[in-house]
C-alpha cells in the first residue's frame, strides 16, 4: 500500500482515488484554475493537451471514461509514490473492463505538479502499443 508522506502526496492520493471512483465533480474541486492534463502519446483517444477544469474533466474524462469502459472503471492502483518539491511522481496500473467486456490492464507512469495545494498539471504516460492495440 502506497503511504502519503507530504501534503502534496496526499493530495495525490486523494485525486487517483476520485479518479478511480469516477468522482468528476470531486475531481473538477481539485484542479488549480489553470490546470494541464498532457497524454504523452500519439493516435489513442485523448492524446494531447487538456487544459482547464471543462477541457480535462467534460471534453476529456467524461467521453474516455463513459464512452470505453464499464461504468466505475478503470481503477488506478498506485505501486509507487515519490516527490520533490512541487512534483509528485506515480507508476500505478489501470485495471477494469471495457463496455465490450474485454479486460483492460495498463502501465502508467505520472508526473503530477501540485500549485496552491491544487493539480496544475498531470503528464501522463502509459503503455501506447497495448492501447493501440485494444479492440473496445
Amino acid at each position: 500500500m502506497v503511504v502519503a508522506e507530504n501534503a502534496n502526496e496526499r493530495l495525490v492520493l486523494q485525486w487517483f482515488d476520485r479518479l478511480s471512483a469516477g468522482d468528476f465533480e470531486a475531481l473538477r474541486g481539485m484542479l488549480h484554475p489553470a490546470a494541464t492534463w498532457k497524454v504523452q502519446v500519439n493516435g489513442v483517444q485523448g492524446a494531447g493537451v487538456h487544459r482547464g477544469a471543462t477541457g480535462i474533466i467534460d471534453e476529456f474524462l467524461k467521453p474516455v471514461r463513459l464512452g470505453l469502459f464499464q461504468e466505475g472503471d478503470p481503477k488506478i492502483l498506485l505501486d509507487t509514490l515519490i516527490s520533490k518539491g512541487a512534483l509528485v511522481v506515480a507508476e500505478s496500473r489501470g485495471v477494469g473492463h471495457m463496455k465490450n467486456g474485454t479486460e483492460y490492464s495498463n502501465l502508467y507512469c505520472w508526473v503530477l505538479e501540485v500549485r496552491d495545494a491544487k493539480i496544475f498539471a498531470v503528464r501522463e504516460y502509459m503503455d501506447s502499443y497495448y492501447v493501440s492495440t485494444l479492440k473496445p
